[in-house]
């Protein structure tokens, strides 16, 4: 796999605008295949408009131009706001330290779905989070624009997936009627006059599976991204021409007991004369509802030679996994993942 490695490319529109049951079957083949095989999907036909893309392209370079001492008013607590570089550390989402000894090289800034989203549940915020909105022209229209059609990504994706396991279409709703969705703008070039050591073991962000069950992904066409293989080597991944790309998270790993693996992946954002080139990616964390326990699908438990992961609580997994990335706190649950990731490094 290592010398052959590609992502699958995926044509989602059967079941985006009406297809046949003979295409949306071919679909969900497709991508069963991919996900067995990489994790790491490059989707078409998503329907997402350009001047959608091109919006939110826009809306990323006007807030990330702001100087830093007005971004870091944007900081707030939870999952929400802004997080400047070297504030979090990816890798101890799984329990292991970065092997540069340094926190990511990144800038960040979430927005989600928040609790008063669905006015008939009685949610807590704690949960579910705040925005806070930076008052830069056209910024909330446009990434709340692209908000909405990632979501409707993340949703159709769910029913791929379900036709891809042999469910029922709707299966995934109980799990997903008020998922917990997060859009995370991510810039990988550090301001002018930041101090920092620009060496080998530079990371823009480290080595990590995303939390939930699955994120929609859009990136500049620059290299930086890479995904592990089955084999522990890494790969970069640059998207393709009109395409998103898709990974899975670890709820769906948990309910196919690793059929579909969560596929470890970091950012490696390259160096040029001694900076680091701008690279952009916004990713959906599509991470369903908050009160849901994932457990392994009763198809499934025979996987993994006979071992299921225990059921979770959707809030007991991500609270664990922020710990480590935002609090800094190991993370000791991510026993699969962090096996995979220590294999990988020490044959480096």
């Amino acid at each position: 796999m290592s010398e052959n490695f590609a992502v699958p490319v995926v044509d989602i529109s059967p079941f985006v605008q009406p297809g046949t049951a003979h295409d949306r079957a071919d679909t969900a083949r497709r991508m069963d295949e991919a996900c067995r095989t990489v994790g790491f999907v490059q989707i078409l036909g998503h329907g997402v408009p350009a001047d959608v893309l091109a919006g939110l392209a826009v809306a990323v370079d006007s807030f990330f131009a702001l100087p830093p001492e007005d971004k870091a008013t944007y900081r707030v607590p939870g999952n929400r706001g802004y997080s400047p570089p070297k504030s979090e550390s990816l890798s101890l989402s799984l329990g292991i330290e970065s092997a540069s000894r340094m926190n990511d090289f990144f800038e960040a800034f979430n927005v989600g779905t928040e609790a008063r989203s669905f006015p008939d549940l009685d949610l807590d915020e704690a949960d579910y989070g705040r925005n806070t909105w930076p008052t830069v022209e056209g910024f909330r229209p446009r990434v709340e624009d692209y908000f909405e059609h990632a979501g409707r990504v993340a949703r159709t994706l769910m029913r791929v997936f379900a036709q891809a396991l042999d469910l029922a279409e709707d299966y995934f709703d109980a799990y997903t009627d008020h998922s917990v969705d997060v859009l995370r703008m991510n810039n990988y070039a550090l301001p002018a006059g930041t101090d920092v050591t620009l060496d080998g073991d530079l990371t823009g962000m480290g080595e990590h599976t995303d939390f939930g069950l699955v994120t929609v992904l859009w990136a500049d066409q620059v290299r930086g991204l890479q995904v592990l293989d089955h084999d522990g080597t890494w790969h970069d991944v640059e998207p393709i021409d009109g395409a998103l790309l898709i990974n899975l998270g670890d709820l769906t790993a948990r309910l196919t007991n690793d059929r579909w693996p969560s596929t470890l992946h970091r950012v490696k954002p390259p160096v040029v004369d001694g900076t680091i080139r701008r690279r952009r990616s916004v990713a959906f964390f599509h991470d369903g509802n908050i009160d849901a326990t994932i457990a392994t699908l009763p198809s499934h438990l025979d996987l993994a030679d006979g071992l299921a992961y225990e059921p979770i609580l959707v809030r007991d997994h991500i609270a664990a996994k922020l710990a480590g990335s935002r609090q800094l706190e190991a993370n000791t649950s991510a026993v699969r993942e962090a096996a995979r990731v220590l294999a990988a490094n020490s044959s480096a």
